[in-house]
């Protein structure tokens, strides 16, 4: 049988698949996304482990999408920032 089948809605396994799908993302993400928040105060690259945990979450879950998109967003307004403050007044 191929994995391909388990994505067809008749399939008897497609629930148990998509339920199955979803944990496996809740669990890597939630690990992932708590080894990020630990690293603020332990010592680690939480800035970029974190932003990976709310991107595996956001496979699964549009709050996840839309954090992200607000800390990318965040992100680029502090690079910005940072720049015209190298750049100098001009």
């Amino acid at each position: 049988m191929s994995f391909w089948k388990f994505h067809l809605p008749d399939h008897p396994l497609h629930v148990p698949y998509k339920w199955a799908r979803r944990i496996v993302i809740s669990v890597v993400g939630i690990t992932v996304l708590g080894a990020g928040i630990a690293m603020v105060v332990l010592p680690g690259p939480a800035l970029i482990v974190i932003p990976l945990g709310l991107a595996i979450l956001g496979i699964g879950y549009a709050w996840a999408r839309a954090w992200l998109r607000k800390a990318k967003e965040k992100g680029q307004q502090l690079s910005d920032k940072i720049a015209a403050m190298r750049k100098g007044p001009e």
